[in-house]
């Protein structure tokens, strides 16, 4: 993808005041018409993560790749208004046909963690790591990257991952070559590889900022390459969160997100994946203690639909992800009335060479999930 082509896809309108003026029973009003009046043309999907006012028009609910297959997979909607963030968006256009439009409310919606890693950033990286470990390497994604690195990852023999999969698709590259390079969140990299028996001294971190390879030991030592790039959400739980929650209430169970540093996993009861989260706490115990490690509008929904258990977020002083609260009701009415009138704002669109690429990389993955 070219550097304009990228920047030419990111242009987007600006709210009009007028939808801020709006009550939120006007504007809720509006939405169920036009969800009525588009009926099976229009589909919603809301990620785990979005705001309640979103939530509640979403058609359905889950992770990223989820939601990504269920847009696929109807084709009677024309018009896909996701609810999530840009990467996701991406996702949803690659894997639809020519004949559907995906569209994100509000393109300001991005996820730190996929800016982390860019294209060019790690073209300069493939080219260090093969000229360092010759043709040795394999690369995975993260589905939380951009169209671009899933694009760059199929191209190069490689595949996408979910916090769902990791472990057997990490397995998996290592059947493939010697050595993997796992982009963007090193978290969920250093996490899969400690589980699966890759030790900690085996593994090396690649710094995009300074182009400089992080590893104390012999590079031939190297088994897995970590891109120095985090989720700033599940970064914020500690190692002291834990202390103070244990010492507060020894009873409480505690659970994670993968994307948590190696620390907090390691101090945590359990831990994986949105949808393993929130399974978990369906089927926990009514009278149970529970403190989730993952983001705060998903920890106050499960908080809301199981008032039987005791159940509050592992760090406290935590916000929700800025980035996903991008999407309100006024961004979802605009986008919904902006379709209605033919205006096209904010449209995904990812070229035919990257998604050709990018489907590479997720098919390997789903053929084997």
């Amino acid at each position: 993808m070219s550097i304009m082509h990228y920047f030419e896809e990111k242009k987007s309108g600006t709210l009009p005041e007028t939808y801020r003026n709006l009550t939120t029973e006007q504007m809720e009003a509006r939405i169920i018409a036009i969800k009525l009046k588009l009926g099976e043309k229009l589909f919603i999907p809301g990620h785990h993560y979005q705001k309640d006012e979103v939530i509640q028009f979403a058609n359905v609910t889950g992770d990223s790749l989820q939601l990504a297959q269920l847009c696929a997979a109807n084709e009677q909607a024309e018009h896909i208004v996701f609810c999530g963030v840009h990467f996701m968006a991406e996702t949803a256009d690659i894997l639809t046909n020519v004949h559907q439009k995906v569209y994100i409310p509000d393109m300001r919606a991005g996820c730190s963690m996929a800016d982390m890693a860019n294209i060019f950033q790690t073209d300069r990286a493939w080219d260090a790591l093969t000229e360092i470990l010759g043709d040795t390497i394999v690369p995975l994604t993260y589905v939380n990257s951009t169209a671009a690195i899933k694009a760059f990852v199929g191209k190069n023999g490689g595949a996408t991952v979910t916090s769902s999969n990791a472990h057997s698709m990490v397995k998996w590259a290592f059947t493939q070559k010697e050595r993997i390079l796992f982009l963007p969140d090193q978290h969920l990299g250093r996490n899969t590889a400690y589980d699966i028996g890759i030790p900690l001294e085996q593994m090396a971190v690649w710094n995009p900022i300074n182009d400089k390879l992080e590893y104390e030991g012999e590079v031939e030592d190297i088994k897995v390459i970590l891109w120095k790039g985090h989720c700033s959400v599940h970064e914020k739980f500690t190692v002291q969160n834990i202390a103070d929650l244990r010492e507060c209430d020894p009873e409480i169970r505690i659970i994670v997100h993968p994307e948590c540093s190696r620390e907090v996993v390691e101090l945590a009861d359990d831990n994986g994946s949105t949808k393993y989260i929130i399974d978990a706490i369906e089927n926990a115990k009514p009278g149970s203690k529970w403190a989730i490690g993952t983001e705060m509008n998903l920890v106050n929904r499960l908080i809301q639909n199981h008032p039987n258990k005791q159940i509050v977020s592992l760090n406290p002083s935590m916000c929700p992800c800025l980035t996903m609260n991008r999407i309100d009701l006024p961004h979802l009415l605009w986008s919904l009335e902006s379709i209605v009138n033919s205006e096209d704002i904010n449209v995904i669109q990812v070229d035919e060479d990257t998604t050709k690429d990018a489907i590479k990389a997720l098919e390997r993955m789903l053929a084997r999930a």
